[in-house]
């Protein structure tokens, strides 16, 4: 499954980059770009990434039935919002990091005021993407606020950056704040997928439940492998296993059409060796 996850990633990265590279493209008449507005996003979005949320958004439409370019739109959008939650991150007030992908980050290369339009911009554009969905588009919206708003994602940030995840008692506890600040995006990509391809309540269920283990899972593995969280190590390496097995049991009555959702969740569930 490995290869088959990583030919998945490659075609993902090469159809999202270029709607990306579409929907970022200056266009005739937009003049001037004030504070190198424009430019920044595009370093920011076009900069390098494993399109892994995106190649959820495509697998998922897949498993329920649909297809690749029908849901080309919800990966971009997806990818989008993604961004400029990395920009925001970034910032001096948040994680004040430097580097991001091996790159200064776009504070640091376009300056603090530039980082924060460019991010409030790239959220804009996020939900823009979505018009292309059609009749669909005003329920994927709904999706996208609520998982990336202030009961998911930014929750998710606050509790972080009010010290939750650092006070953890217990594996339980630090999963509350996995879930909100990034199962809550990986949860709305599976389920952007199934409203891309038209699938019903039962399907688009499933996959956000999906979403939500992988998204966890996710987490758990970026604090193994920064070796962030050591006290819920050893908690963490066993819930990838659990995490792995929930996220195949939500998937299982896609049967084969699943296949890539299910080489997702396995190369997550892998601890770490360093």
């Amino acid at each position: 499954m490995r290869d088959e996850l990583s030919e998945l990633l490659a075609g993902v990265r090469k159809r999202v980059d270029a709607e990306l590279a579409r929907l970022l493209a200056d266009a005739p008449g937009d003049g001037a770009d004030p504070g190198r507005l424009r430019e920044a996003m595009r370093y920011a979005v076009l900069g390098g990434g494993k399109r892994l949320r995106p190649a959820v958004v495509i697998a998922a439409a897949e498993a329920a039935g649909g297809d690749a370019e029908r849901a080309l739109p919800a990966a971009a959008a997806v990818e989008l919002l993604h961004a400029y939650t990395l920009v925001h991150d970034d910032l001096p007030a948040m994680d004040d990091d430097d580097l991001r992908r091996g790159r200064p980050t776009v504070h640091v290369a376009f300056g603090e005021w530039a980082a924060i339009l460019c991010g409030d911009a790239l959220l804009t554009e996020a939900f823009a993407a979505l018009a292309a969905l059609g009749p669909a588009a005003p329920e994927a919206v709904r999706v996208l606020a609520r998982r990336a708003g202030a009961r998911g994602l930014l929750a998710g940030q606050a509790m972080d950056l009010a010290g939750e995840a650092a006070a953890a008692p217990d594996v339980a506890a630090l999963e509350l704040v996995h879930a909100a600040k990034t199962g809550a995006l990986f949860a709305a990509a599976a389920e952007l997928g199934a409203i891309a391809a038209g699938a019903g309540a039962d399907a688009r269920a499933r996959l956000a439940a999906y979403g939500m283990s992988v998204g966890v899972a996710f987490q758990h593995a970026d604090d193994l492998a920064d070796r962030d969280q050591p006290a819920h190590a050893p908690a963490a390496r066993r819930r990838l296993a659990e995490l792995r097995a929930d996220a195949e049991a939500a998937v299982l009555p896609f049967g084969p059409a699943a296949r890539q959702l299910v080489a997702i969740a396995r190369s997550l569930s892998t601890p770490p060796t360093v």
